[in-house]
């Protein structure tokens, strides 16, 4: 996968040479280009934002910097279509960036993210080249607002490429995550050694032995975690995937299981 990432503060993503990241970098699994947008301007000041028309506080990106920058990453106007990189834009505006979006978005082969700061980036970039037939994408990681983009392409960054094969050591580390599969809950508790520590035990059936009791303790943790912090996810689950047991712990939550999706009775 190819990344391409435009910020005033590029150096911002020397983070990315760490960790796994790093890793899937020197394997040649991914690669990133961070690029200055300050690089793309002709004044002496360098200068990549304005006041914003019709007034207030605050200054705004100015959209014929970005023009020519994502000209060029977006190879634009010769690339068609299918040749176009996903153009993606944080924005606290947006849509909720999801589980569901890392895994789509880590089937692309090229990705190029931009960073807005200040008040954000004129809203006429997105408009522009989504009118040429790029895929562009504006997503929010959560109900807050940062002080740049950053921050929120870090986020999105992990989460879809860890999806990539060869990416994680283990691959079956991401089955049980929380938000994976179409029937997406919670991550249960994980424990390690020693069973016992500062008073505090290890459920004894993680220690039984018996598979079939532990995946089942698990299942019934998931269930518990997401009543308890997420009962949204518990009401989007598809009855008609859940299994007897599954059924038996929802009712004891206070579920009513039946129809598509379950329904909170008390």
């Amino acid at each position: 996968m190819d990344i391409d990432i435009v910020s005033v503060f590029p150096e911002y993503f020397d983070v990315l040479d760490l960790s796994l990241l790093g890793k899937a970098k020197s394997k040649g699994l991914i690669s990133v280009h961070a690029h200055n947008l300050r690089d793309w301007t002709h004044d002496v000041h360098q200068s990549v934002d304005d006041t914003p028309v019709g007034g207030g506080a605050g200054m705004v990106m100015k959209p014929a910097v970005w023009a020519e920058c994502l000209d060029e990453l977006l190879g634009l106007p010769e690339a068609d279509n299918t040749d176009r990189p996903i153009l993606i834009f944080p924005n606290p505006s947006a849509p909720l960036f999801t589980q569901q979006d890392a895994t789509e978005l880590s089937h692309a082969q090229h990705l190029v993210f931009g960073c807005g700061r200040y008040e954000g980036y004129d809203a006429r970039i997105p408009t522009y080249y989504r009118e040429r037939g790029v895929d562009v994408r504006e997503y929010s990681i959560g109900d807050y607002v940062l002080n740049g983009g950053e921050v929120a392409v870090s986020v999105m960054l992990e989460a879809i490429t860890r999806l990539l094969p060869g990416f994680m050591g283990n691959p079956d580390s991401i089955v049980e995550e929380s938000y994976t599969g179409g029937n997406a809950l919670l991550e249960h508790n994980q424990y390690t050694k020693p069973a016992s520590w500062r008073g505090l035990d290890v459920p004894a059936v993680l220690l039984s032995g018996d598979h079939a009791k532990v995946d089942r303790f698990r299942r019934d943790e998931a269930l518990k975690k997401t009543d308890r912090i997420r009962p949204d996810l518990i009401a989007q689950l598809d009855c008609h995937a859940l299994s007897k047991a599954d059924r038996k712990t929802l009712i004891e939550l206070g579920w009513e299981v039946s129809g598509d999706h379950p329904r909170r009775i008390s």
